[in-house]
């Protein structure tokens, strides 16, 4: 598969990494000699410096035998328009970074008609994102497959958990009336990501991953030691896209919203449009500003100001006056890994999300769904299991399963089902994967005919 990526900046980047760990023909465009250096320096793909939306360059680096075209730059009038040119030019499917979302609600232009064929905006995934970690607030990660009928759950392991100094066996064994997998866990100290065995032991300050049913979710609480938290009053830090879109979600969700905007004329714009929405005109980063507005009886803080610092202090002095939950978007992906050593429950990053929505378009097996989890850089995967595919052949503890990987569960007629050892997978089945990069391909040759 040859693809080619315009833009070397996060998204890009990200992007790009994911696909060095494959045989991929990926090229990356950019006018940033020094992100290009960088990029030839830690990963294996082809760089091009020069302007994505030349037709000589795109000719020159074989647009028209591309089987993907991916305009990711920060500009979203650059990405149309590269788009469009390799359309033109011959790339078989394009897709376009956008910053306005009622380009992904229209029914009146026809994008693809113009080359387009596909738009992901990082802000609408920013807030959706959000509204789905207050919903599952006691967690600092969750991910939905088939509108929730599995799901992935990430929490910190306190004090107060029974399974602490389990092992994963001991604990399902201890709580075998529960429907869970522990999928992954990210240790401190410890830079690999471990996927679990029956001998490993549980510790505290683990950040653990779960696989869980619906049915099962509300079990899962006194396993981690945690009580479900409701979430009611919220405080978002910023009137930025994603500031605007989270309050409007959360409103049309009966919650309570107070966002508080700096810039008096935004503010203002903001109380017009949103008239559930308490808005208030001043700098969140003023303490005494906080208390006025009741900080302390908010359930939970959202900072998503432009500024990465500000959002991290905000919700780190939000936490210091009793916030339960705390979400700070920030720009810088490598931050993403710092949340729970600093205090705050959840960091997002809108970039990151948007590479791991685009990535599913490139993946060679039957993929549903794809997700990527906060803390580690890995992939979470729903396959569709064709006929006579490898994973069919042999139950699934004789399919010499990379041990970068495990299953997290099967969807089989609409049926939640947990996938140990001896289960076997049928055809029409829909599989829950995690996998760490590079045990990627190898994953997606079971999932082939």
């Amino acid at each position: 598969m040859k693809i080619i990526i315009a833009g070397a900046g996060d998204v890009g980047f990200h992007l790009a990494k994911l696909l060095s760990y494959e045989a991929q023909d990926t090229y990356i465009i950019d006018f940033d000699g020094d992100k290009l250096d960088y990029i030839n320096n830690h990963l294996d793909v082809f760089t091009k410096k020069g302007d994505a939306t030349s037709i000589n360059l795109l000719k020159e680096i074989g647009i028209d035998s591309a089987d993907l075209l991916l305009a990711v730059t920060e500009s979203q009038n650059t990405n149309f328009t590269i788009s469009v040119i390799g359309k033109a030019l011959g790339v078989k499917k394009t897709i376009a970074r956008i910053d306005n979302p009622e380009f992904l609600k229209n029914d009146i232009v026809d994008f693809k008609k113009y080359g387009v064929d596909f738009m992901i905006s990082p802000q609408e995934l920013a807030a959706n994102e959000i509204k789905m970690l207050l919903n599952q607030s006691s967690f600092n990660d969750t991910v939905e497959f088939e509108k929730g009928l599995f799901n992935v759950m990430g929490t910190s392991l306190g004090y107060k958990s029974p399974i602490l100094d389990l092992t994963v066996k001991e604990a399902k064994e201890k709580f075998s009336s529960v429907d869970f997998i522990t999928i992954a866990i990210k240790r401190e100290g410890v830079s690999q990501t471990i996927i679990p065995r029956g001998d490993t032991v549980y510790n505290i300050k683990d950040q653990v991953y779960f696989s869980v049913p619906k049915r099962s979710i509300n079990k899962l609480y006194p396993i981690i030691g945690k009580e479900q938290m409701h979430i009611k009053n919220v405080m978002i830090l910023g009137g930025s896209s994603i500031g605007f879109k989270t309050a409007r979600n959360l409103c049309k969700e009966n919650f309570k919203v107070k966002l508080v905007e700096k810039k008096r004329g935004k503010a203002l714009e903001i109380a017009d449009k949103l008239s559930s929405t308490l808005v208030i005109n001043g700098d969140g980063r003023d303490i005494e500003l906080l208390e006025e507005e009741n900080i302390r009886d908010m359930d939970a803080f959202i900072a998503v100001t432009g500024d990465s610092e500000t959002n991290i202090m905000s919700c780190l002095v939000a936490k210091s006056k009793g916030v339960k939950k705390t979400i700070a978007l920030v720009e810088n992906i490598d931050y993403i890994n710092i949340s729970q050593t600093i205090g705050i429950d959840t960091l997002i990053n809108k970039k990151l999300l948007a590479a791991s929505s685009i990535f599913k378009h490139i993946r060679k097996g039957e993929i549903l769904a794809l997700a990527n989890l906060h803390n580690i850089d890995a992939e979470v995967f729903e396959f569709e299991v064709k006929e006579n595919a490898r994973v069919t052949r042999k139950p699934i503890s004789e399919l010499k399963f990379p041990r970068e990987a495990v299953f997290g569960g099967i969807i089989r007629d609409g049926k939640a089902m947990m996938s140990f050892g001896n289960f076997q997978i049928q055809a029409g089945d829909k599989a829950i994967v995690f996998c760490l990069p590079e045990a990627i391909s190898t994953v997606e040759e079971l999932f082939k005919s």
